[in-house]
């Protein structure tokens, strides 16, 4: 069990996604403008690659590995539709807000990353919780700059005012570039958190 938490647990911290691999910074920028936008992302994002690097771990041994990229993209293409189809079912509004970009799910770096990184050298159960990790750890990003960008952008979180009455929302908040500029600071303090957490097990004398 502390092995598959090991694997889980690296995806949210010391390789978190967005904030220490900087993969997949598009839907970071685009569709945060709000924490219900940013969570719905995350939350489609993680059913990918946690099911996708299942799938590629099974079928591992029976890809020719000259077709091995095609295979995965057909794999990761498939399961982003069914993501959309169930979007569209159940949740049309939320579907019409993050539009286009459901569909670019297909090409996000960090899917096609962890099949070929991870998924194709390791069993299943190992592959998916590699997968589920990465996938929360993208998620937990997600969350964290739509609600940033939210409150200050708009003065709301969830739709509900958290901001006195005379706030002035910070317009450049809910534009990409003030999207960019947050992310680098993350990415800052996210580093430092990182190089805490190494020091301290380093300390304790466990492996990194």
């Amino acid at each position: 069990m502390k092995g598959l938490w090991d694997i889980f647990s690296k995806g949210l911290v010391l390789e978190n996604p967005i904030f220490v691999l900087a993969l997949s910074l598009c839907p970071a920028l685009a569709v945060t403008t709000s924490v219900v936008n940013a969570l719905a992302m995350g939350l489609t994002v993680a059913f990918v690659i946690s099911t996708n690097n299942l799938v590629v771990s099974i079928v591992r041994h029976l890809v020719n590995p000259k077709v091995r990229v095609p295979i995965y993209i057909t794999s990761i293409a498939t399961i982003v539709t069914l993501a959309e189809l169930l979007l569209k079912a159940f949740a049309p509004l939320l579907y019409k807000e993050l539009g286009i970009y459901l569909s670019l799910v297909v090409v996000f770096a960090i899917i096609l990353a962890r099949a070929e990184v991870f998924a194709s050298k390791n069993p299943p159960l190992r592959s998916f919780v590699d997968g589920l990790g990465m996938g929360c750890g993208f998620t937990l990003a997600m969350l964290l700059i739509g609600a940033i960008r939210e409150v200050l952008g708009n003065g709301t979180l969830l739709g509900y005012q958290v901001m006195w009455s005379g706030y002035q929302p910070a317009l450049i908040m809910i534009l990409a570039p003030g999207a960019f500029i947050l992310i680098g600071y993350l990415v800052a303090a996210f580093k430092i958190l990182s190089e805490r957490i190494e020091k301290a097990r380093a300390e304790r004398g466990e492996t990194i």
